[in-house]
């Protein structure tokens, strides 16, 4: 479902005619980010008898949810968090128990993050960067293998590493997702194991692993070599765009950079000041191509509002207020899946204001894995 966050449509008759048609048409739209709909949810351990438990959980699921929203300098702030929210209970909305000692607490996402914003803090919202893992384990022995988004069919020897590849696959994901990181594992069907093998990812052969990922239309790629014996490292390369990271150590820390890089790159601040731009929007040539570009807007939390000012041709032009500045509304643009344009169509009646010129380009998400964090 879109969220059309103040968007004001003009009175032009090609785009009424796109909205009236939109809610209909728009649910196979194709978008880039995902979004991440737990995110002010958590779950933690709860003792159900000692005095005071339960506010002790609200706590300690407060700090998982501030990681995931504002990055991991806040919550390991506990000073700054005890001055913001003094009593975190007036912030839940619901909780449950679950097995294994532990509660369920979900907070009211909109008041923490009036609270956020106005504090200066910033918010990273639900939209969010998604991530392909290609992970290589030696088990030792012989025994190597690229993780699965399932379980591969395998002979009865080879069975009893299932549990094994399941469980640091789980791993991973639950690491992600107390960081609010929507991530995926390559299915490893044929049209994979044609393009990439163990052999590649070992190697560093990634140029090989960034061809085999352009299917799963994810934005960026974490490739990851674990050697379950000896005294050598985990060795792990983030590719976000044109830059390229190395890492070595344990899958938390690595998740833990990843999302702070992510943080840095698309939350905002609070008292980031508004600034007015225009964005022209080219190769708008559907209805699902117009759903998908605002929804794109919506989701991006540097924008606090727009509309829609001109339609010429296959160009939509819009006014844009923004925090953060047009360099940071561009990086997040490009990073969204939209192409930016040397120079564009002049668009009748503008003034100065800084313009953006991007083009739009027709993805299809449908290889994705359906376990998608």
């Amino acid at each position: 479902m879109l969220n059309f966050r103040h968007v004001e449509l003009l009175r032009h008759p090609l785009i009424c005619a796109v909205a009236a048609l939109l809610f209909t048409l728009v649910p196979g739209y194709s978008a880039v980010a995902v979004e991440v709909p737990t995110l002010y949810t958590a779950q933690v351990p709860w003792d159900r008898i000692a005095d005071g438990s339960r506010e002790e959980a609200y706590k300690t699921a407060l700090k998982e949810v501030l990681a995931r929203v504002s990055g991991s300098e806040l919550s390991e702030d506990e000073d700054s968090i005890n001055a913001l929210f003094p009593r975190p209970q007036d912030y839940v909305t619901q909780y449950r128990p679950d097995a294994e000692d532990t509660l369920w607490v979900t907070f009211d996402g909109q008041a923490i993050e009036r609270v956020l914003r106005s504090s200066g803090e910033t918010v990273w919202g639900r939209d969010r960067p998604l991530t392909l893992i290609w992970l290589a384990v030696d088990w030792g022995q012989g025994d190597r293998e690229i993780i699965a988004a399932g379980e591969p069919e395998r002979t009865q020897q080879e069975g009893r590493s299932i549990d094994r590849n399941r469980l640091l696959r789980e791993r991973l994901l639950e690491i992600a997702r107390k960081r609010g990181l929507p991530v995926l594992f390559p299915l490893l069907d044929t049209t994979d194991l044609q393009g990439v093998s163990f052999s590649d990812i070992w190697g560093g052969f990634d140029d090989r692993i960034v061809d085999a990922s352009r299917r799963y239309d994810a934005d960026s790629i974490l490739i990851g070599r674990i050697r379950s014996t000896g005294s050598q490292l985990n060795r792990w390369t983030y590719r976000f765009g044109p830059e390229t990271r190395t890492w070595s150590g344990p899958p938390e820390m690595v998740i833990a950079r990843i999302a702070d890089l992510l943080a840095a790159e698309f939350a905002v601040g609070g008292n980031a000041p508004l600034e007015t731009l225009v964005l022209n929007v080219s190769g708008i040539q559907s209805v699902d191509a117009y759903g998908s570009a605002q929804a794109m807007l919506s989701g991006l939390s540097l924008i606090e509002s727009f509309k829609i000012t001109a339609v010429f041709g296959d160009v939509v032009s819009y006014e844009i207020e923004v925090r953060g500045g047009a360099e940071r509304l561009r990086r997040a643009l490009r990073f969204a899946g939209l192409l930016e344009a040397e120079t564009g169509p002049e668009m009748p009646g503008f003034d100065t204001t800084p313009t953006l010129e991007f083009f739009y380009e027709t993805r299809d998400s449908s290889t994705r894995p359906s376990n998608v964090f």
